[in-house]
């Protein structure tokens, strides 16, 4: 026998752990195709967003952006048709609202300053640097818009856009006709959308509570299983989406409008059942079956338009306090939707208020705007890319030469995510876009021909929207490309200077708006977290107080966890940062988790003492309170997750209604200790 240590015959695999060996072998192979793999923040980035395809929103857009373009043919006017389409594909991307009042906003308010936009690029064409100029000022002023929120966003998107557009391309008719044409387009959208709204008027609305019963339904399902963290979330955010239609419609409905009260009532009053949610989840003890399957049955009430009697709930008996909390807060609920005065005004008072009228909140608006740095660096940035975009154009021969600054525009704009991933989306998504487009712009003569495949290019963009933006790129590219050539009747040559002027987008986008701004790749994203704790400190503190009342106490905590929802979504997008941003964001996520947590035991400790358990001492309290403004402290002073020190205790009574509360935030500080 060879001994172990002698060499191996030529061609024989080698002895275990050799180098030779096949087990050896696999596992540098493993090593090989991961090295070879994409890195895992271009993955996140390049994963489509699961969402359901929004089939009314895709036969508006194949309609809107089709009609134009028929009407122009037979009017033997097709560049005039083609206009009014760019107008309608502005409002196509615009067209993302559920309730009828939330899309007059949605479309129309960015059309206006779509038709101001192009107007002026119009009136600069061809006056070389004044255009350079006056377009990089539009750019300062759309920049700070878009941090207003997300109709100023897309507003300000709108502004910029048409303003490089009209600066660019020529414009066929007197100076006042492509603002016209183009804001048509805009309004047949608008008034597609708006069909329907004699016939469901208030629909979406309900549509939206009852998805808010639904989804508090699957968290009670899921209370003490691994899936309740992820149906916390699903709440979270179906609440803030019910709340912003409702809320909103009702800043606008003169006197009380007793359907949007009920709806008000009807949020209102399934926030108990949230509140015991995570009382339940304490327990570790599945819900009984019957409480999801009638907040179910209270959903399909709700959805109902009329109002048929409910009858009491059928639930078996508590055995526990969080049981006996969903107990109590299901019956209220069935007692609501039952009890109304005979004008159909529900008798419940609404905890959480209302948002201010609309001039109140454009004043506010206005003078953040005017007064906050963020406005203010934002805006700079996007006047910096817009201003070299134009100035590079205007030194150097590039044809079409609008689509630089076009890139830049949707590279920048902020609520799209990473600028760094944006700027790689948008190259892939152009590119994959454009293989389209070659196809169509090759093969499919200019004329009728262009009115079928723009009814299936046009489907294309509200289907592929929600999947991500490198995905609403691909659909948008070959429509626009199409479009353009019906303007200047380039053709196939199109498609290779698009892919060239995209690149030269994306490349000032990455070194004049990422990297030259240090806050893109350095920014400390435990600042945010940092507020979120300190606004949980002072949440515990209202919780076990008797200074806060109720409603008070409620808008806190409903605050609170929209804003942990926000946080979750900004840091979401940062994981799709590359290192080292990518690479922090990963370390920082447990805390999100942590301090998401937290809240959760504050709130199921309020619900137990609420049904009998003895109140915490003030000592208590503050201890814990103070534990988290320590922890506040150290995420703040933190560019890495391990610099955060920690030294705490878990001192207080072990039977204490705390205690769970106390092993979170003990929890939450261990994830900021330095490993040993």
């Amino acid at each position: 026998m060879r001994r172990r240590d002698s060499p191996a015959p030529p061609g024989s695999p080698g002895p275990p752990g050799s180098p030779d060996s096949p087990a050896s072998r696999a596992p540098n192979a493993r090593a090989r195709a991961r090295t070879l793999a994409p890195p895992p923040w271009l993955v996140r980035t390049l994963k489509p967003q699961a969402a359901p395809i929004p089939w009314a929103a895709v036969a508006r857009a194949s309609v809107a952006l089709t009609l134009p373009l028929a009407a122009g043919l037979a009017a033997g006017q097709p560049a005039y048709g083609a206009l009014a389409s760019m107008g309608a594909l502005s409002g196509v991307i615009g067209d993302t609202a559920d309730a009828y009042r939330m899309r007059i906003f949605n479309i129309a308010v960015p059309q206006l300053f779509g038709a101001i936009g192009v107007t002026i690029g119009s009136l600069v064409f061809g006056h070389g640097w004044v255009a350079v100029g006056v377009v990089t000022l539009v750019a300062l002023v759309s920049g700070m818009m878009s941090t207003i929120g997300a109709v100023a966003s897309v507003a300000g998107l709108l502004l910029l856009l048409n303003s490089v557009v009209g600066a660019g391309l020529p414009m066929p008719g007197d100076w006042w006709l492509a603002p016209v044409l183009m804001t048509s387009g805009g309004l047949l959208v608008l008034l597609l959308a708006l069909l329907a709204w004699p016939l469901r008027s208030g629909i979406p609305e309900r549509s939206a509570v009852a998805a808010t019963y639904r989804s508090v339904a699957a968290l009670l399902e899921a209370a003490g299983t691994e899936r309740y963290d992820e149906a916390r979330t699903a709440v979270t955010a179906s609440l803030n989406q019910s709340y912003d239609l409702v809320l909103a419609r009702r800043t606008r409905a003169h006197g009380r409008n007793p359907d949007l009260v009920r709806l008000v009532a009807q949020l209102n009053a399934i926030t108990p059942v949230i509140e015991a949610a995570p009382a339940a989840h304490q327990c570790g003890v599945p819900m009984p079956p019957e409480f999801p399957a009638e907040v179910r049955r209270l959903a399909a009430a709700v959805a109902a338009p009329g109002r048929e009697p409910i009858p009491v709930p059928a639930l078996p008996e508590p055995l526990d306090p969080s049981a006996d909390a969903v107990d109590h807060a299901l019956r209220h609920v069935a007692e609501l939707l039952n009890d109304s005065d005979p004008h159909g005004v529900v008798n419940v008072d609404d905890r959480l208020g209302r948002p201010a009228a609309l001039r109140v909140r454009a004043r506010r608006a206005a003078r953040n705007v005017i007064l906050s740095g963020a406005s203010w660096r934002y805006g700079l940035r996007l006047a910096l890319c817009i201003g070299i975009a134009q100035s590079l154009v205007s030194l150097i021969e590039v044809p079409r030469s609008y689509w630089v600054a076009l890139t830049v525009t949707f590279v920048l704009k902020p609520d799209f995510g990473s600028v760094f991933s944006r700027a790689v989306l948008r190259a892939l998504g152009t590119a994959a876009g454009l293989v389209v487009a070659a196809a169509v712009l090759s093969e499919v003569p200019r004329g009728w021909w262009d009115l079928p495949v723009m009814l299936a290019l046009a489907t294309l963009i509200p289907a592929l929207t929600p999947r991500g933006y490198g995905y609403q790129t691909a659909a948008i590219t070959p429509v626009i490309l199409l479009l353009s050539d019906v303007l200047n009747h380039q053709g196939f040559g199109l498609v290779a200077p698009r892919l060239v002027d995209s690149l030269i987008g994306c490349g000032i986008s990455l070194v004049a708006g990422y990297l030259l701004w240090p806050e893109s790749w350095h920014t400390r994203i435990g600042d945010r977290l940092a507020d979120a704790v300190a606004d949980t400190a002072s949440y515990v503190e209202s919780a076990f107080g008797t200074a806060v009342d109720v409603a008070e106490r409620a808008r806190m905590r409903r605050g609170l966890y929209r804003d942990l929802s926000t946080i979750r979504t900004e840091f979401q997008r940062a994981l799709t940062e590359p290192p080292p941003m990518g690479a922090r964001a990963a370390a920082w996520w447990p805390v999100v988790i942590a301090v998401e947590r937290i809240v959760d035991a504050t709130t199921a400790a309020r619900v137990r003492i609420r049904h009998g358990a003895p109140e915490p001492t003030l000592t208590e309290v503050g201890e814990v309170a103070r534990q988290l403004h320590e922890l506040s402290d150290g995420l703040r002073g933190s560019e890495t997750l391990e610099e955060v020190s920690t030294s705490f205790s878990t001192t207080g009574p072990q039977d204490s209604v705390l205690e769970p509360l106390r092993q979170e935030v003990v929890a939450a500080r261990a994830i900021t200790s330095p490993q040993s």
